[in-house]
């Protein structure tokens, strides 16, 4: 039976309910931000060694598992090409988030790359023709405004922008989005196939890989941090990593995927709050209406497309 760090992970699975799971994966998530913003370390190795320890806290449970070994052997052809393809975007996903945080609010950018279930409903009916209902469309076209409104309503306004170039990072953290969409649609036929460790150890192994060639052609140093940074690393890992994002994962399996999705929404508030109080970082007016505009948009779209 598996372990992990002297901890029965069966027994836990039974015992933990999963609204408690994933209300406490939500905290997690929602402290990413604040970590990246604590870290003064390049933003792709931020990225790349917050990817690489949640691998190595999860390569272990998975491989101590028949089931999961067995589910590594399966993975080949095609779906290592996918795989591939979806660690790919990922490793995007997290280059483009981390660079934003440093050219906009914590509020805007955790709000924007967030509205992946947009682009995802989006994507899914451009690329594989899924129907969109209506309330789906109005879903999108809500959270469409609150972008407008969140990405450059300061600037239009002549009011207080918050970073030293909120368009640049905003702009970051939709392409985020996207990108994250694109690791969402690549992957999910294959994460419907194969159990959700194997899974996440593949992909996020890809996407370290990825980071790493893109730190190191950056000529970025990946050694010679203080030990400041090394523990700022390790609890990316292990807070949004292992306990936010593998936990959501692990909740999809028993939760509805309706309440799942609308209780992402809760990531971009919990980090505006934490942003508020740990980096004195208050959003401005529009930041907070826009905000509060796309996370009703993003929750009409993703409980309509839960409910299809």
């Amino acid at each position: 039976m598996a372990t992990t760090l002297g901890v029965d992970l069966a027994a836990v699975e039974e015992r933990v309910p999963p609204l408690a799971a994933l209300a406490v994966a939500v905290l997690a998530v929602s402290t990413s931000a604040i970590l990246v913003e604590w870290s003064r370390a390049p933003s792709l190795v931020k990225a790349f060694y917050r990817v690489l320890f949640t691998t190595l806290l999860l390569a272990p449970v998975a491989l101590g598992r028949p089931s999961d070994r067995a589910a590594f052997r399966r993975l080949r052809g095609r779906d290592l090409l996918v795989a591939v393809a979806s660690g790919a975007a990922l490793a995007l996903h997290f280059a483009s988030w981390f660079e934003s945080l440093r050219w906009t609010s914590v509020a805007a950018s955790v709000t924007l790359v967030q509205s992946q279930p947009v682009f995802v409903a989006v994507g899914a009916w451009a690329l594989l023709d899924e129907r969109v209902t209506t309330r789906t469309a109005v879903g999108i076209a809500v959270a469409l405004v609150g972008m407008v409104v969140l990405a450059g309503g300061d600037a239009l306004l002549g009011g207080v922008t918050q970073g030293a170039r909120p368009a640049y990072g905003n702009g970051l953290a939709l392409f985020g989005a996207v990108c994250y969409t694109g690791y969402v649609l690549a992957g999910r036929s294959l994460r419907q196939r194969f159990p959700v460790l194997p899974y996440v150890v593949v992909v996020y192994g890809v996407c370290a890989v990825v980071l790493l060639v893109a730190t190191v052609a950056r000529g970025h140093a990946l050694v010679g941090y203080g030990g400041r940074e090394w523990l700022l690393f390790a609890a990316m890992a292990l807070g949004p990593g292992l306990f936010g994002h593998t936990v959501v994962n692990w909740a999809l399996a028993h939760v509805e995927s309706s309440v799942v999705s609308v209780s992402l929404v809760g990531e971009p508030v919990g980090s505006a709050l934490l942003a508020a109080v740990l980096l004195a970082e208050v959003p401005t007016a529009t930041t907070a209406v826009g905000g509060v505009v796309v996370l009703a948009g993003i929750a009409l779209t993703a409980r309509s497309r839960a409910d299809e």
